[in-house]
């Protein structure tokens, strides 16, 4: 979508979670965020104006179990990218953060001026990426936009790129996968204070999200203040609205199985992107959740 718009890209990755097949070859360079020198060098290289940095591990319930990792590659990889930043007067970052940082907020739609407080190391280690950029901006005047996700999901619409995570925490494609197997998904708690006992959240497709982003970084390029900003559509679908949806686009009945509810897992996520629409100008173009799920089962069903 950069490229579509008229920028230049260069992608950064280690390769331990991206595709190399989903890159063209002259704009990858295989390299880790904690290689800082390298960094440096690559951006000056390229005379980079802005960097987006997603490279982060984001499996909640895996934060739980190994909280060093999560700390290690989330905080110090984003310690290291801004130490290069900086070294090569790079001044823009647009980073993706997550409504995770909200914690278990006690009401909904969730707001940018709601309290930081996250229950999980995930949650937690972007909260303090997000502290290191403040302290960034005020010393080294680096600009930045956090962009807190709320469930991206959906895939590109002419389904050529889409979820390919291993091993697979994402609900829609858990759900599509288990329509294609026959294996029952778990549905991880049905006692949740919601209206069908499943946790609710707000999914937004994934090409949504990118827009957010270079609409992001056009702001910080043009002079604009560092500023937080929730991306999600106001809209929540629980566990079992999911179900329903891939029930309907697919035509075939999805197995699935409750399973005890698992652990760092608030009741219910649902963004306010009154901010992001009203500074920014930015809307939906697939708010609708059947879209969303159509758009990935053609991903799922391509040759």
């Amino acid at each position: 979508m950069l490229l579509q718009q008229g920028h230049d890209v260069t992608v950064v990755d280690n390769l331990s979670k991206g595709h190399r097949q989903n890159v063209p070859a002259e704009r990858l360079r295989v390299l880790d965020l904690a290689d800082t020198q390298a960094l440096a060098s690559l951006l000056r290289e390229k005379e980079c104006d802005a960097v987006i940095h997603f490279a982060a591990f984001i499996a909640v319930g895996e934060s739980m179990r190994e909280p060093a990792r999560y700390f290690r590659n989330n905080v110090c990889g984003s310690l290291s990218l801004l130490d290069a930043m900086v070294q090569a007067n790079v001044k823009h970052l647009v980073f993706s953060s997550t409504a995770a940082v909200y914690g278990n907020p006690h009401t909904s739609p969730i707001s940018e001026d709601f309290p930081i407080q996250a229950v999980n190391p995930y949650g937690e280690s972007k909260v303090m990426v997000e502290r290191l950029l403040g302290w960034f901006d005020q010393i080294h005047h680096l600009t930045s936009v956090p962009l807190r996700y709320f469930n991206a999901s959906g895939c590109d619409p002419a389904g050529g790129l889409g979820e390919e995570h291993e091993p697979e925490t994402h609900l829609i494609p858990l759900v599509l996968r288990a329509v294609k197997t026959g294996k029952p998904i778990t549905v991880f708690g049905n006692d949740y204070p919601t209206p069908d006992g499943t946790c609710i959240r707000d999914y937004i497709h994934v090409n949504d999200l990118a827009q957010a982003h270079i609409l992001a970084l056009e702001y910080l390029i043009n002079g604009g203040a560092s500023e937080s900003f929730n991306v999600g559509t106001g809209t929540g679908h629980s566990v079992l609205e999911i179900i329903r949806a891939a029930e309907e686009v697919t035509g075939k009945k999805v197995p699935y199985e409750v399973g005890p509810r698992r652990e760092g897992d608030p009741p219910s996520l649902v963004a306010s992107s009154k901010k992001l629409r009203e500074r920014l100008g930015w809307a939906p173009q697939y708010p609708d959740l059947r879209t969303i799920v159509q758009h990935a089962w053609n991903f799922a069903n391509r040759a």
